[in-house]
């Protein structure tokens, strides 16, 4: 085989590691928002100034690039602004609806517990609790409780993507600077926020401190596409992003829960704020990205059978996050009720992983089925350069 043959095979030959490391933070936010969960002493936030929801929204803006920032690059019909922003619009709504349906289920849940078991349940916020009240600030997302907090900000995030690539497109610089000035403005103030009724300080995930790690991503995805899927990095590199990681472990390790002596040199946690997106958790997600995407050893981790598992939650992780979602609360609600024990434990988190799993795989064969119904082949449903362009996050 030629050369040529050679860069062609490899260009379509697909790189997993992003779906891989996005359907491991799908599992860990699962875990993470079950409080009373042992496996929540397993997952990054114990050994790291950032968690999974990092992750998500470093790699959100990542899959944004492939599926919107290169549909906008080509030529039209088949691409341009009006098809991108078309795309993007249609992706909004329907995230909103997810967000109505998880806010209703949510409410709907804990009210129809309460009066089954008639157990003190404190998932819902007094502003949710009773009566009708608060329709609309639920429909204009004014109203964002624990869970379902998230998919809001990346509404906002998607929605400012073409302003996003147009900076992009001028200068890089431009589009960090003026992104890493607004995260610096909430930083400095964290009044800089948008309202929530249910929280007088505003949404939890400030989506003016959190657009810098959507961009980031952005930025990442646009740099290895330029490097052909692979980034390349110095030893010392390397080794400052091994010594971050390593910093968070100390720092950030639950002492407490295994009653050993506190570790912690320089106790950094102020500086790793979740609401305002304190400057370590930025740190911390960029070491990861880095090294898993520089690593040949990652690369053929998420082409094995357990690295596909992940990877096939991670190429639906709109559908398998909402599932999720509904998981977790039925958990809490389960566990809030009928107590901690650790069979409860173990049945509800191996039912859990199965039936986002079982989502995943069923969206998957539904999506290669009807690619095979439009008539393409099976190297172009399989394969790509890089994260999967048609998932968004």
């Amino acid at each position: 085989m030629s050369s040529d043959a050679n860069r062609i095979d490899k260009r379509k030959r697909r790189d997993h590691r992003v779906d891989a490391l996005r359907g491991l933070a799908l599992l860990m936010m699962l875990t993470d928002h079950v409080y009373s969960d042992w496996l929540n002493r397993l997952t990054m936030r114990n050994f790291g100034f950032a968690d999974a929801a990092d992750i998500f929204v470093l790699l959100a803006g990542y899959a944004s690039y492939l599926a919107y920032g290169r549909l906008i690059m080509r030529p039209p019909p088949a691409g341009g602004w009006r098809v991108a922003i078309h795309r993007i619009v249609t992706r909004c709504v329907r995230l909103y609806l997810f967000q109505l349906i998880l806010l209703f289920f949510y409410i709907a849940l804990t009210r129809l517990w309460r009066l089954r078991w008639d157990v003190p349940i404190d998932f819902l916020e007094p502003e949710l609790s009773h009566g009708f009240d608060w329709f609309l600030d639920v429909v204009t997302l004014q109203a964002l409780p624990d869970m379902v907090n998230i998919l809001p900000i990346y509404i906002l995030f998607l929605l400012s993507f073409p302003l996003m690539f147009w900076l992009l497109r001028r200068s890089p610089y431009l589009l960090l600077a003026g992104s890493f000035i607004l995260w610096a403005l909430v930083n400095l103030d964290p009044a800089i926020n948008l309202p929530n009724v249910i929280d007088s300080d505003g949404w939890y995930f400030d989506p003016f401190a959190w657009q810098f790690i959507f961009a980031i991503g952005v930025l990442l995805a646009f740099m290895v596409h330029r490097l052909g899927g692979n980034l390349t990095i110095s030893g010392r590199l390397r080794a400052l992003c091994v010594a971050v990681l390593i910093i968070g472990v100390i720092e950030c390790f639950p002492y407490q829960l295994y009653h050993l002596p506190d570790l912690r040199l320089f106790h950094l946690r102020a500086l790793a704020d979740k609401s305002s997106l304190g400057p370590l958790r930025i740190m911390d997600v960029l070491a990861i990205f880095i090294l898993v995407q520089s690593s040949s050893w990652c690369t053929r981790f998420a082409s094995s059978s357990p690295g596909q598992i992940l990877a096939v939650m991670g190429r639906h992780s709109l559908e398998v996050f909402c599932l999720g979602t509904v998981l977790d609360l039925i958990i809490r609600l389960g566990m809030a009720t009928f107590g901690t024990h650790w069979p409860l434990q173990l049945v509800s988190n191996l039912v859990g992983f199965l039936c986002v799993y079982g989502l995943a795989v069923w969206l998957d064969h539904h999506k290669y089925e009807a690619a095979l119904m439009e008539g393409k082949s099976r190297a172009e449903i399989s394969g790509g350069d890089g994260a999967s362009a048609r998932q968004d996050g």
